[in-house]
């Protein structure tokens, strides 16, 4: 076995000869604009190690940077159809990553990992030194931490840029909800999320709760930590006008007999939206149904629609599919769709409650998809089990929060009801109102100071 010195050593002995090389032949560095640019200057790489079209954050980033002059590369994986107004803008230019090695089932995840995160490594590296010119800023998302921090840390130096990193929450919490807490990579990706993430020359993060929390072990941070909440975007509006919400449902609900009955207020529509993954229970949202369609008393015919794609979608459109043949959801439809950004944006302002089963592994995130539907003007119903909550959902005044399926259902069954319309209502008035401050203002108030795009 090697000593600690000699580890040492051997590590020097490989990095010299890299700084050696770098120092000779690497990247060019950022030196402000060039010459006779008449736009402010700042040049701006946004890297997400994700689907571009469902990163509504970074793509808000994107757009609030180029709004006001600057200019974006936006970097990460086009799986899906980016927000339209990334395409159209000439401030904006996006650049997919080429996609990751997946995994075969016969090659056990400990293995395989390794390899993924090297295949990263390298694309990333490749592109940030070579592929695209040099930047003031990098903002990063967080997580996945693997390997875009350490990444983005190694190019900060060589290319003299500034580096910003926006936590929406910790992948070793989000690992640790898969493969347990005691699994030996939650332990190495916490060590090293924490040590990459003390070298962001500024925080955004998604909470107060979170702010706070970084500033403690295994964290502490010590350098600008501002807490950026979620707004919704101006694509998120209210629907007043019944023929306008006539035209929308016709066009993205699959189910078009069901329309007249949802325009004329004899069946009530509940939407969800998910990426489909371990960490929404979406039994929960099942149960709940189940529990409301078997209740006591005359129940208002409920459409359910849940919009978004991922891995456990089969999954849970099979137990739809059980519990529709067995007779467990009478006068209860539950459909699954997946529709463009500004069809989904239509579709909360037409409904009449938001569901989100969002469980936060760190218990200070918070979720979009809540700011998406008071943007639409749509009260929620939200899952409340975790710290942050309370910065988000005001109990009876924009919404209600629930921890079991039994108490969802007893929402539901209140709200949905010809007794409960008063309460919906009161609730939906505090939806507009949560909903009224934009991104826009959010942004310019803090983010935009900082990189000196707003005076």
């Amino acid at each position: 076995m090697y000593t600690l010195p000699a580890y040492i050593f051997l590590a020097v002995a490989f990095l010299l000869p890299v700084w050696v090389f770098y120092t000779r032949y690497g990247p060019s560095e950022y030196k402000g604009a060039p010459a006779g640019e008449s736009q402010t200057g700042v040049s701006v790489h946004i890297l997400v190690l994700g689907d571009i079209g469902r990163s509504p954050r970074m793509t808000y980033h994107a757009l609030s940077i180029a709004k006001h002059g600057g200019k974006v590369h936006l970097i990460g994986y086009l799986e899906s159809t980016p927000h339209p107004d990334l395409l159209n803008n000439p401030n904006i230019t996006i650049t997919a990553l080429p996609p990751p090695p997946r995994r075969p089932q016969s090659v056990p995840f400990i293995l395989f990992a390794p390899w993924k995160v090297i295949h990263q490594f390298y694309s990333l590296s490749k592109l940030l030194s070579y592929g695209l010119p040099p930047a003031q800023w990098i903002l990063v998302q967080n997580p996945p931490a693997i390997p875009t921090l350490a990444v983005a840390v190694f190019i900060c130096y060589l290319r003299e840029s500034t580096l910003m990193i926006d936590w929406h929450n910790y992948g070793w919490t989000i690992l640790a909800g898969t493969k347990g807490s005691r699994h030996p990579l939650v332990y190495v990706s916490r060590l090293y999320e924490s040590l990459f993430g003390r070298l962001g020359f500024v925080h955004v993060t998604v909470s107060a709760a979170m702010a706070r929390q970084l500033r403690k072990p295994p964290y502490s941070i010590e350098s600008a930590m501002i807490a950026l909440h979620d707004r919704p975007a101006a694509i998120f509006q209210p629907v007043t006008s019944q023929k306008e919400r006539k035209e929308i449902l016709t066009r993205v609900i699959p189910e078009k007999d069901l329309v007249p009955r949802l325009l004329d207020g004899s069946m009530r529509l509940v939407v969800s939206s998910t990426s489909w993954t371990p960490d929404e229970d979406f039994s929960i949202l099942l149960e709940a149904l189940t529990r409301y369609a078997a209740g006591p008393g005359e129940k208002s015919p409920v459409l359910a629609v849940i919009t978004g794609k991922g891995p456990q979608k089969e999954m849970y459109e099979k137990k739809i599919m059980e519990l529709t043949k067995a007779g467990r959801l009478p006068n209860v439809r539950v459909t699954t769709v997946f529709l463009p950004f500004p069809d989904y944006a239509k579709l909360l302002a037409c409904a009449d409650l938001g569901i989100c089963l969002h469980t936060s592994s760190s218990g200070v995130d918070l979720p979009m998809k809540v700011v998406d539907m008071f943007g639409a003007g749509l009260p929620v119903a939200a899952y409340s089990g975790y710290e942050s909550f309370k910065e988000l959902v005001k109990e009876g005044e924009n919404g209600r929060g629930f921890e079991t399926a039994e108490e969802l259902a007893d929402i539901l069954g209140h709200l949905l009801s010809p007794g409960g319309q008063a309460e919906l209502g009161t609730l939906k008035k505090g939806a507009v109102k949560e909903g009224s401050r934009r991104w826009d203002e959010e942004w310019d108030s803090k983010i935009g100071m900082i990189m000196g795009l707003v005076t």
